[in-house]
């Protein structure tokens, strides 16, 4: 089994993971992929060479998903015929963790291996809070809950890298990439818990809150934008319609028409784009179905909150709105714009050990 180590500006914690391992097990197999550290680290990676590890190198920084990926390949071009796990170069891994991964991977050779943290004790709050929300986003894209999607602590048979190399994704989204495509593969996932550990408030991460966030929520930002502009679309039509017409009915329906056919549009293309499109003829009447079903809904919950909770109508609209764009987003990615496969399990599985 290889342990694969992408390291980017790392400290000493790195060196004394190696060691660690190396006293497990004197003959496992540790790939570091140094990306692009610069001349200030090539001593602590040549200790690393020294010490029996495969050293990779970016000559510059790629970003953590590209690192995954040139050890993947590495693994692909000396022909390895065993597992992987991946692991963080920060000290957040333990030794123990690692061994429990790598049995993992060995008892379940056909499914995605996570080492899942459960977030108790002192947790620095972005901590928290990104593995919160992105656990939500995972959520609400697939319909299926994980325990940690932001884990590093990750195994794979060696059957899987090819799969690994074509999964889009140059930094930090690439592990929520990762999880998407593995629902949409229909590979299952099996949960290992970890321990979790941060040192130092977790400074030593190198997670860009603005750039990577935008990355890792790409699906949800995509469908708020194309909602946005559909959104302003319906408005300007309905101005237009009214002017040349003079009839609310022919402006409001025609308006809709309109932004619901730019909105197909986009999210055909754009917002749900996968390497395998359902064809207009498979995704259009069930977009339009949804279109039908979300208006006959939003009169419903307005009823609802405002009629029946006695809720102020503005209170009302924003939760009617909220319901339903969760509603909607899941029902275009899981039914109206799912590419078609061959059925396969696609369920979680989480180990019974103990952390």
């Amino acid at each position: 089994m290889t342990v694969l180590i992408p390291a980017y500006e790392p400290d000493h914690r790195l060196l004394e993971l190696i060691a660690n391992l190396q006293r497990v097990d004197s003959k496992m197999h540790i790939v570091v992929v140094d990306d692009g550290s610069g001349e200030g680290y090539r001593d602590l990676f040549n200790i690393a060479g020294a010490a029996g590890c495969t050293v990779l190198i970016h000559p510059t920084n790629q970003g953590k998903g590209l690192a995954l990926k040139t050890g993947f390949r590495h693994l692909i071009e000396i022909g390895s015929t065993e597992g992987v796990v991946c692991a963080d170069s920060d000290g957040q891994h333990l030794p123990s963790d690692i061994m429990r991964i790598i049995a993992a991977v060995d008892e379940n050779p056909n499914e995605l291996v996570l080492g899942c943290r459960y977030f108790t004790g002192k947790v620095p709050f972005r901590s928290r809070f990104g593995n919160s929300a992105t656990r939500m986003v995972y959520t609400l894209t697939t319909g299926r809950r994980i325990q940690d999607t932001q884990t590093g602590l990750r195994g794979f048979s060696a059957s899987m890298l090819n799969w690994l190399c074509q999964i889009p994704g140059e930094r930090f989204e690439y592990e929520m990439n990762m999880l998407l495509a593995a629902q949409e593969e229909g590979i299952r996932m099996y949960e290992v818990p970890i321990d979790t550990i941060y040192l130092e408030q977790n400074k030593s991460s190198h997670f860009r809150p603005v750039a990577d966030s935008v990355k890792v929520y790409a699906p949800i930002v995509k469908f708020c934008s194309s909602s946005l502009l559909s959104a302003l679309l319906d408005f300007a039509l309905l101005f237009l319609l009214q002017l040349a017409t003079g009839s609310l009915l022919v402006s409001v329906a025609g308006a809709r028409v309109g932004s619901s056919v730019v909105n197909y549009s986009m999210n055909r293309r754009f917002v749900f784009n996968k390497k395998q499109k359902p064809s207009v003829l498979s995704s259009a009447p069930k977009y339009f179905a949804l279109v039908v079903l979300i208006l006959m809904f939003n009169y419903g919950f307005m009823y609802l909150y405002n009629e029946s909770f006695g809720l102020p109508l503005i209170v009302a609209k924003l939760l009617t709105e909220g319901t339903l764009f969760v509603f909607s987003f899941w029902t275009q990615r899981q039914f109206v714009f799912r590419a078609e496969r061959l059925p396969r399990s696609h369920s979680s599985r989480v180990s019974k050990h103990a952390s």
